[in-house]
């Protein structure tokens, strides 16, 4: 979908601040509340805004270890994949999951509070679905630049 400079500037500002009121957000960008508001409104039902949160910073939470995982499977039907993807869905210390193509079929983001709660959400989750994952590739992220931040301009 095609998006005038305007409501690239309104992204631009919402992704820093997303609890910028609408007039903050009329004045910034040049234009009525009104015509703000209805903006923010179509671009969510274009679905370019999907919704507006916050971002929680794990390790303030005393989630030391942020883990990449990256999960091959093997011999999967879509049952066995929808049963998996549920679990992983559910798991309080999954925050992130997304299916991906090339080497690796998954790839999901585990919180952990030190090496040894990671080391046993690892294990229990390799061996409650042994018979489908094929390989498990974990990569700990040591600080985060950027996360989710687009550039219009």
């Amino acid at each position: 979908m095609e998006i005038d400079n305007k409501d690239k500037q309104l992204l631009e500002i919402l992704q820093v601040d997303g609890r910028k009121s609408l007039t903050e957000l009329a004045k910034a960008i040049k234009l009525s509340i009104d015509s703000t508001h209805k903006r923010i409104k179509k671009l969510k039902e274009k679905g370019i805004v999907n919704r507006f949160g916050i971002f929680i910073n794990p390790k303030a939470l005393g989630y030391d270890l942020v883990t990449n995982i990256q999960i091959k499977l093997q011999n999967i039907n879509e049952e066995e994949l929808n049963r998996f993807i549920a679990f992983l869905k559910q798991h309080k210390n999954i925050i992130e999951l997304i299916t991906t193509l090339g080497d690796y079929d998954l790839t999901c983001v585990i919180i952990a509070k030190n090496t040894q709660e990671l080391e046993e959400i690892s294990i229990n989750i390799r061996q409650k679905f042994r018979n489908l994952i094929a390989d498990w590739k974990s990569v700990i992220n040591l600080k985060v630049y950027k996360f989710e931040e687009y550039k219009f301009t």
